[in-house]
């Protein structure tokens, strides 16, 4: 990949504060000016290119890196050809995280398309709104009667922001994205076409059909949450609708009526929560899965992608599977099937039954 003008290159950061910035040891002490630009996967990595490695199955890919540096741990530090210098670091991931924050800052959260700033003419915004020095409204963002913004926010083009609604400073509220009753803490990310604060999905049968009932709580949504591009969180039924400090949500999430969520998880796209569910904090949940509504996920669970969770989870557990069990039971379920599977084509000469 080349010439990208949507992310161009760093101007350039010494290895070796780039070292100290990100916590690892710089083992080239002759390669402390060297510059860092960019980042890079190891086969096409190029010089001014910080790449990172964290298995050994992949150590051919070495053999066409030109990275100026390369983020790993003691185990793959053997096997870095002498000319590239390394960045050791017990936790190669996260340090390569922070090292992309520093080359690559704008790609951190959605930016305005365009040049100008501050409160653009062609948005909409009610007299009693009250906004702080330094927010930036897009044209065709409408902010609603007393809606207050912290300094440092950004409302994307053709946002809305619905009456009463407080969103903290130094936010981003991208393009087209919609946040009604809801209380938005400081650092919050609130990706394109994200859905916050509508009401949940709530009726009751009658004898003329499905009679609604009014939701007229809240979705609170604490410090450093990031929710993706096209997610949904419905806003209370009487009581809030949370999302914990540090959250992590990807794209096209649903999270129903009442959910709670601790602090510090990460949920993956296409997952599904039903209502009054209580996940506690840094808890795990892999893309397509389906929770069911009023149970309890303890904290540090670790959910696997496209499991169907149907009752609590204790605290610290890893389940997968549909109904969702504790992973050392499912993988020996798929071993089992997997098993009778071979038998019976053996059986049948390879033939269906």
């Amino acid at each position: 990949m080349e010439h990208n003008w949507f992310f161009p290159p760093h101007g350039g950061i010494r290895l070796s504060d780039l070292a100290d910035a990100v916590g690892a040891t710089l083992q080239n002490a002759s390669a402390a000016d060297r510059l860092a630009r960019s980042v890079s996967p190891v086969y096409r990595a190029k010089e001014g290119d910080i790449c990172y490695m964290l298995s050994r199955k992949h150590r051919d890919e070495l053999q066409t890196c030109q990275a100026t540096a390369i983020i790993c741990d003691q185990s793959i530090a053997t096997l870095v050809p002498e000319h590239i210098p390394v960045l050791l670091t017990a936790s190669p991931h996260a340090a390569f995280a922070l090292a992309g924050n520093l080359l690559h800052p704008s790609a951190l959260r959605p930016s305005s398309a365009l040049s100008a700033t501050g409160i653009s003419p062609q948005s909409a915004i009610d007299p009693s709104a009250r906004l702080e020095p330094g927010v930036e409204v897009e044209p065709f963002a409408v902010i609603g009667a007393d809606v207050e913004i912290g300094e440092g926010t950004r409302i994307g083009a053709g946002a809305v922001i619905g009456a009463g609604v407080r969103i903290g400073r130094d936010c981003t509220v991208a393009a087209g994205a919609s946040v009604l009753c809801a209380l938005i803490g400081n650092n919050v990310i609130i990706h394109p076409g994200a859905r916050i604060g509508q009401d949940g999905f709530g009726f009751a049968p009658g004898p003329r059909g499905m009679i609604k009932i009014v939701q007229i709580g809240r979705v609170i949504i604490q410090d450093n949450v990031e929710v993706g591009a096209g997610t949904t969180i419905d806003r209370g039924a009487m009581d809030d609708t949370v999302i914990g400090e540090g959250t992590k949500l990807d794209n096209q999430i649903q999270i129903a009526h009442n959910v709670r969520i601790g602090r510090h998880c990460g949920i993956a796209s296409q997952v599904g929560i039903a209502g009054s569910t209580r996940i506690g904090d840094g808890v795990l949940i892999g893309g397509a899965s389906a929770i069911n509504g009023h149970i309890t996920i303890g904290s540090g669970v670790q959910i696997a992608a496209m499991s169907g969770v149907a009752a609590d989870v204790p605290a610290g557990e890893r389940y997968g599977g549909i109904p969702a069990r504790p992973m050392r039971d499912f993988l020996r379920d798929i071993a089992e099937m997997t098993a009778r599977s071979h038998k019976r084509q053996k059986t049948t000469g390879g033939k269906d039954e």
